[in-house]
């Protein structure tokens, strides 16, 4: 039998909108030991969306415990826990992406959830108002840099009263309201988004013939045509002159791309280990038709479902997903505001878009990304992003 775990998540906003943090934990069942803790400060966010936020991070800390655990999710939020059961529906815009995020997590069936009263939710709402009390310090929340709690019971993250009406009105605006305007109509206080603008490598030797060719390959350098499209690629970004920061790949194709435009910038490059592509397994370094005549029925499941992993051990989509959107909180933590280049591989740039977009996970067979290609999504501090660019190759001609 699977092991059980609890996650108790909890987020607040003092303003809402306003500074806004969540805070997650996972229990032992039998012991109520706390096995997991996180927490962070994510800026001016209104309290529906810290509480998602919150439910990923804790999901997120659960599956790094045990995949294969039974999830029981129980939080204060009403509107959290009846949406992420399926009972009510998700409209609001902000709140799509967050609830796709979480229930890709782990796989349909994993997990249930349910509502407790506020005051069974306070090792979550300490974390919350933590995270919360760091950011207004100007550092990130850490693990043992506890505030009293003392000082929760002083602060909450909001009132009974408030966290009441904010269920109402939230709920009101899933039964009646129109969708909230979307980014660029919506309201001016949100400040510079983080940008990520998101480069695909230069051409390697597998590129042109369409091979697999992912983190458990031979790891190849740029060819003569990459690197050209590399210093194609710096020199258009060192004339618009908008890149910040640079972050990259571990992988040697990534790490020559973002040398050349670095170099150019002046900047250095940060690696980013969650930016990897995909492990294909056994099907590293071999074309599409040299799978299905190899491993047919394996290449059907694969395309069927993105919890199937290629043969002989690779990584499934979700798999891949569940990483980049780590590494994406990171990124979007140490860049807020700031315009980033990160250079990375299709499967990654596939799926910062297709999450950005709350699309499902077949989208990623609907996307053309071509090498050294240019994509841009813009993440806002309250939640939403915006897809500004796809698979942009102007600066190559």
């Amino acid at each position: 039998m699977s092991r059980a775990l609890i996650v108790e998540a909890d987020g607040g906003s003092r303003g809402n909108p306003g500074p806004a943090g969540y805070g997650a934990v996972v229990l032992d069942p039998e012991s109520g030991e706390a096995l997991a803790e996180a927490a962070e400060f994510i800026g001016t966010a209104t309290n529906n969306v810290a509480e998602y936020k919150g439910l990923v991070a804790g999901l997120r800390a659960a599956y790094a415990l045990d995949p294969q655990a039974r999830i029981q999710v129980r939080m204060d939020s009403k509107l959290v826990v009846e949406q992420m059961s399926g009972r009510w529906k998700i409209k609001h815009p902000d709140m799509k992406p967050l609830a796709a995020e979480a229930g890709a997590v782990f796989p349909p069936g994993q997990v249930t959830y349910e509502w407790i009263p506020r005051a069974q939710n306070k090792h979550a709402d300490r974390l919350a108002n933590e995270a919360m009390d760091a950011g207004k310090a100007g550092r990130q929340w850490e693990p043992g840099n506890s505030t009293a709690a003392l000082a929760t019971a002083a602060a909450p993250a909001r009132s009974a009263a408030a966290r009441a009406a904010d269920e109402a009105v939230a709920t009101a605006e899933e039964a009646a309201s129109p969708a909230a305007p979307a980014v660029g109509w919506g309201s001016p206080d949100l400040g510079p988004p983080a940008t990520f603008v998101l480069l695909r490598h230069g051409e390697t030797p597998l590129t042109p013939e369409k091979r697999f060719s992912g983190s458990g390959g031979t790891d190849p350098a740029l060819s003569d045509a990459g690197r050209r499209q590399a210093e194609a690629t710096a020199a258009a970004l060192a004339a618009r002159g908008t890149i910040q920061a640079v972050v990259s790949s571990p992988l040697r194709r990534c790490r020559e791309t973002a040398g050349a435009v670095a170099d150019r910038l002046g900047l250095e490059v940060r690696i980013e280990e969650g930016l990897r592509e995909t492990d294909f397994g056994a099907w590293e370094g071999l074309t599409f038709a040299e799978v299905r005549e190899r491993h047919p029925d394996d290449l059907d499941a694969w395309l069927g479902s993105a919890e199937v992993a290629p043969t002989g051990g690779g990584e499934s989509f979700a798999t891949v997903a569940r990483r980049v959107a780590v590494a994406r909180d990171k990124l979007l933590a140490r860049y807020a505001g700031k315009t980033v280049l990160v250079v990375t591989h299709v499967t990654p740039v596939k799926t910062l878009v297709r999450l950005a977009l709350g699309a499902p996970p077949e989208s990623l067979f609907r996307m053309e990304l071509s090498a050294a290609s240019l994509s841009v999504v813009a993440y806002y501090s309250d939640g939403n992003a915006s897809l500004r660019l796809l698979n942009d190759t102007s600066h190559l001609r």
